[in-house]
């Protein structure tokens, strides 16, 4: 009787392997890690400390629009309005300071009171647009670019076209680009604010460490970590994207989540904006050219984010916006030309949609 003839042993496809799904779930941080090593070389500074902490205090704001970003696609969605809500958030935060120091009212309350007001406006256009997403079946690129439209008229109303709001309280600055240690060597060292004796021209001469933005950056990562990660609010998040109709048959009040999932998207991007009104002492509009919401989706699919939702994670979506901060900061300090870094994003984001294809279940 003849034996029966063996398979042959087929090689495995290098995707499928330790390496290949290492390196296919972790390639953004190794890019970024390979990005660091050449501007080491080619951008003069690059590796100093005042340089990376200038790099994570500027990209403050793309790190909440991408917190933001990542629980709306993770469900499915995307939200193009968050960089006109951080404007509005922004523009009245500015425009009710200024309007309440006119009456003498003191700077903290002022201050409170403005930050407040934007904080809370942004929840309403992440209502609306929840709203029409989950109880009117709108398509989120849909409902969302018609929010990104409104909050753009009403921000060019609040600050009269593209003018900035200015005449804020000076201290507004000085607390958002402030730092925990202020050391001046062989003379002083103080906690929070610089030495009196030293003028603001002659900051430069002072070790500055550790920009208050690394708290409040530290605090939203964690706290929405947490969330989407270790709470029932972030299960139900994930399974909503993964399955639409299973998550309604486990008894998941879908309409009532997504509604949540873009109010809490909205609140971020009001952070964002209230934020940019610490940092840069105005209130600010969000021009055309600056694309927030887009370089935000950019880097929550570049940190391993999937479009068609069920995918997503807070640390990746912090690579992606790392990578994008480091890329922009390398190539200026390199002396690149500003339009090399928008071809490079673009290859970025068609790179981590391939690598997604490649590898479907590593998230």
């Amino acid at each position: 009787m003849p034996r029966p003839q063996m398979p042959h042993d087929t090689p495995t496809p290098f995707v499928q392997t330790r390496t290949g799904k290492l390196l296919g779930r972790h390639w953004a941080l190794f890019f970024l890690l390979g990005m660091m090593a050449i501007f080491a070389f080619t951008g003069p500074g690059f590796f100093e400390v005042v340089n990376f902490q200038n790099i994570i205090h500027l990209a403050t704001i793309s790190i909440l629009l991408a917190v933001a970003e990542t629980f709306v696609i993770i469900t499915g969605g995307i939200d193009l309005s968050v960089g006109f809500v951080m404007g509005l958030s922004s523009t009245l935060a500015a425009r009710i300071m200024v309007t309440l120091g006119s009456t003498g009212m003191g700077e903290p309350m002022l201050i409170v009171l403005g930050t407040l007001a934007g904080l809370l406006v942004a929840f309403i256009p992440g209502f609306i647009s929840g709203t029409l997403v989950a109880r009117f079946k709108v398509p989120p690129f849909i409902a969302t670019l018609g929010m990104w439209g409104i909050c753009n008229g009403i921000t060019l109303h609040l600050c009269d076209g593209f003018l900035p709001i200015a005449g804020l309280p000076s201290v507004l600055p000085r607390l958002g680009n402030g730092y925990l240690f202020y050391i001046h060597k062989g003379q002083s060292f103080t906690l929070f604010k610089k030495p009196d004796y030293i003028p603001d021209e002659r900051v430069r001469e002072l070790i500055r460490l550790v920009p208050f933005s690394f708290i409040l950056i530290a605090a939203v990562v964690l706290v929405f970590w947490y969330i989407l990660h270790k709470s029932k609010f972030g299960q139900h998040t994930y399974a909503i994207g993964g399955n639409i109709d299973a998550a309604i048959r486990a008894g998941i009040d879908v309409d009532r989540h997504l509604v949540k999932i873009y109010m809490l998207s909205a609140f971020l991007a009001g952070l964002a904006g209230v934020f940019n009104v610490f940092q840069t002492g105005i209130g600010n509009y969000t021009t055309f050219s600056s694309m927030y919401e887009l370089f935000a989706v950019a880097a929550v699919v570049i940190g391993g984010a999937s479009l068609l939702g069920g995918k997503g994670r807070i640390v990746g979506s912090m690579v992606g916006v790392l990578v994008l901060a480091v890329l922009k900061n390398g190539l200026a300090i390199s002396g690149v030309q500003p339009f090399v870094r928008y071809i490079a994003v673009g290859v970025l984001l068609t790179l981590a949609v391939i690598i997604d294809q490649l590898f479907p279940d590593l998230f």
